[in-house]
């Protein structure tokens, strides 16, 4: 069963990006808005750098989980399956940034070859960052410049592009050759073929089935699969998901409960409502009511993934 990652499509979630036709999501965003103070398990092609600014985070990468205090951060590598949660149901603040390949251009050049050396499915699957040591500390600095930058009335897309750049020539410089799960354990290709499956088809129907024949696997299997690597079934991820979408949709736009409903892939508006609140505690109108207060008393605060 062949492991390598580029049997996959570009990237699994399209990241809102700050701007138009440039690949660099820079954003500041709290647990609270997610369901349960989880985010929805997710990858995509982007490296990923999250600094937690208040509170604590516990995140997932890959089959581990590992626990962030507020001033540390983590780096995420390309195509690793993650997402941050809170056991206690605790709120955290953290600012995110996910840097896209497509900003080295589309030729193929000597930047291209040293990415795809550098984070591949052979490199390290995620560094987590402290202020203990100097380059991590530099890199953490670099996620609240780069912030700053982003959200300044002054922004320069050249300096964003350099500090984007330079983020991932120091993460270059430090990741290690790695054998790692993904090329070790032929399942995990399994897993994201299946996961990849349910992002790109969760406004439709979805059997089990469906999932199961994704990955080429029976439906026990596919149960299995995905309470061995995502601790949970593959209808509760496939939940978790619509409801994560549903929850951006809310927040981000003025469509009707009964449009979410039906793009979020529920059979209608009262069956949204009934799982929506049985997830959350919250009806989906009172969901888009607190949200909308909160991101008014927090301007600089954003919804999205992380």
């Amino acid at each position: 069963m062949s492991s390598n990652l580029e049997v996959f499509s570009d990237f699994s979630e399209r990241l809102n990006y700050n701007l138009p036709n440039f690949q660099l999501y820079v954003r500041q965003g709290t647990l609270r808005q997610f369901d349960s103070y989880a985010a929805a398990c997710h990858w995509h092609a982007d490296l990923e750098f999250i600094l937690v600014l208040q509170g604590s985070i516990d995140f997932f990468v890959n089959g581990k989980t590992v626990h962030l205090e507020k001033g540390n951060g983590i780096f995420v590598n390309s195509k690793r399956l993650h997402y941050g949660f809170s056991s206690d149901m605790t709120d955290c603040s953290y600012i995110v940034v996910a840097i896209h390949p497509s900003l080295l251009g589309k030729d193929s050049w000597i930047g291209k070859e040293y990415w795809e050396e550098k984070f591949g499915s052979n490199s390290d699957d995620y560094v987590l960052l402290t202020n203990d040591i100097h380059w991590q500390q530099k890199v953490l600095l670099s996620l609240t410049e780069i912030y700053d930058e982003m959200h300044s009335q002054t922004r320069n897309p050249l300096r964003l592009l350099s500090q984007a750049m330079s983020l991932c020539a120091c993460m270059g410089d430090h990741l290690t050759s790695n054998s790692g799960q993904i090329t070790d354990d032929p399942f995990w290709t399994v897993v994201w073929k299946m996961t990849d499956f349910i992002h790109k088809h969760y406004d439709n129907k979805i059997t089990l089935d469906e999932i199961a024949a994704t990955g080429s696997v029976c439906r026990s299997r596919c149960c299995e699969l995905f309470g061995s690597y995502l601790g949970q079934t593959p209808n509760s991820y496939l939940t978790r998901y619509r409801i994560q979408k549903s929850c951006e949709m809310l927040q981000e736009t003025d469509r009707t409960i009964s449009e979410i409903a039906i793009s979020c892939g529920f059979q209608s508006a009262s069956y949204f409502s009934y799982v929506f609140r049985k997830e959350l505690e919250l009806t989906p109108q009172s969901y888009r009511k607190q949200s909308s207060t909160f991101q008014r008393k927090n301007p600089n605060v954003e919804s999205g993934w992380f």
